[in-house]
């Protein structure tokens, strides 16, 4: 499902004009999205969490070369996902 089908599902699912359904999904991404940005996680209960992880600046090799670079540190977003969201993706249903 992409971010479009997201918005059609939404606005049949609760018969709202498709230009609401747009609106409302876009602030929740946006929302979820400063959240991570400010380093806050996001817990959604039955679904999920995000969490930012963060990672140390290590020395790797580029592939085509081989020569050795620094990577600088990194945050990352992380999904981990939740008990009812697994056992629904596990038996199907």
């Amino acid at each position: 499902m992409n971010k479009s089908e997201l918005i059609e599902a939404l606005a049949q699912d609760i018969n709202i004009p498709h230009r609401e359904a747009a609106a409302i999904t876009n602030t929740v991404i946006e929302t979820m999205t400063e959240a991570l940005a400010r380093g806050e996680s996001i817990e959604i209960r039955g679904f999920g969490s995000f969490v930012i992880k963060k990672y140390d600046a290590y020395e790797g090799r580029n592939p085509k070369t081989g020569k050795k670079i620094l990577v600088k540190p990194k945050k990352l977003p992380f999904f981990k996902v939740g008990k009812d969201l697994r056992e629904k993706v596990n038996t199907g249903k």
